[in-house]
């Protein structure tokens, strides 16, 4: 939710300390003077006492100004030091709700001291979190163990079905090529719920990584499926140099590109690979032309199983989980995807991970 700017919680303490801090004080300059008004009159009997009386005013006056001022500028740095050790807890649990929002789930508050409406708030915030790693934990493992299961009986009729292709004695039969196709379908399904699995444990050495070097290995590697559809594939940029997994950035590569391929144009398609450097951040983009799409779809294109059906071909369907790798894959590296439909049709994909600090061999 989009919200205006407005005035920070540690301000408005703030202001509401001076504030009350000077009320206060008023009110007490104001006892004092009707205290004076009152009982000095007694004294103008005395020679002089009218004049004395004026002098009292008047230094009453300015000490009460400068009694004021003093309140203002102590009020005002004494309500900012103390807003802020009130709210410090609660800049950790935001610190901590921002973090599990980009998917870091093992961290927690632990936040010290006596119980308070702040620890309290945290310790239950902690205890969301345990609850909510162990949930996707269990998830994880399940979808692993499963997909290790289903690696073995996958593989064996695999073979079965590659030795009945190849056997020059068989009648030709529509069905074991079907059986083939849905075989090996099968068995994409499993490494890319194992791949997934494995990103979503964070369980890779990190390494240092050039992104560009990526996107010119999985275009390289996926030139022929864009030379067999008609489609044009450009990729230039920067050197990116990053921390992470070879293997799962360029399975991310890979898996862009290789989408900006399938979901294309009929004919005359074109896909754009690009690679820059920000100040922190190394930045690959992927763009490809294709049919206007709308925010709303875009948005769910990184959920699991989601395939687009308005742009899938029949002959490449793929497993529905391209884009959920990325995203994964993405998350690990705590990195950033944004997915965005282009004004002339087709859809920009950029990856923002971490840039490798100038000092990391140092």
């Amino acid at each position: 939710m989009d919200r205006q700017p407005g005035l920070s919680v540690r301000l408005k303490l703030t202001l509401s300390y001076t504030g009350f801090l000077m009320v206060a004080g008023t009110l007490l300059l104001a006892v004092v003077w009707v205290f004076i008004l009152r009982h000095l009159p007694a004294y103008t009997s005395v020679p002089g006492g009218v004049l004395v009386r004026s002098f009292l005013l008047r230094d009453f006056a300015s000490a009460a100004g400068a009694v004021l001022a003093f309140l203002l500028v102590f009020g005002l740095l004494g309500g900012w030091i103390l807003a802020g050790r009130m709210l410090a807890p609660l800049t950790r649990i935001t610190n901590a709700t921002r973090m599990a929002a980009n998917g870091s789930l093992s961290h927690r508050i632990r936040l010290t001291g006596h119980k308070d409406e702040f620890r309290e708030l945290a310790d239950a915030f902690d205890m969301m979190l345990a609850q909510l790693e162990a949930h996707v934990a269990e998830q994880q493992r399940f979808a692993a163990n499963a997909s290790h299961e289903l690696r073995t009986p996958l593989s064996v009729s695999k073979s079965l079905l590659d030795v009945a292709r190849a056997d020059p004695n068989r009648a030709t039969d529509p069905l074991i090529d079907r059986l083939h196709a849905v075989n090996t379908r099968a068995i994409d399904l499993t490494e890319a719920l194992l791949l997934l699995s494995r990103a979503d444990r964070r369980s890779f050495t990190r390494e240092h990584v050039d992104l560009s070097l990526m996107a010119e290995e999985a275009t390289e590697t996926l030139l022929p499926l864009a030379e067999k559809r008609g489609v044009i594939l450009e990729t230039d940029g920067d050197i990116a140099p990053t921390i992470g997994s070879p293997a799962l950035l360029l399975q991310l590569t890979t898996n862009l590109v290789q989408n900006a391929i399938v979901h294309n144009l009929p004919e005359h398609g074109n896909v754009w690979v690009h690679t820059s450097v920000r100040p922190k951040t190394v930045v690959l983009t992927v763009e490809n032309t294709g049919e206007q799409l709308t925010p709303q779809l875009v948005s769910t294109l990184t959920e699991p199983f989601q395939r687009g059906t308005e742009r899938i071909h029949t002959d490449h369907a793929g497993v529905g989980l391209g884009l959920a790798i990325v995203k994964t894959i993405t998350q690990a590296h705590d990195g950033t995807l944004t997915l965005a439909p282009r004004s002339a049709g087709g859809i920009r994909i950029t990856v923002e991970l971490p840039a490798m600090s100038p000092y990391a061999d140092r």
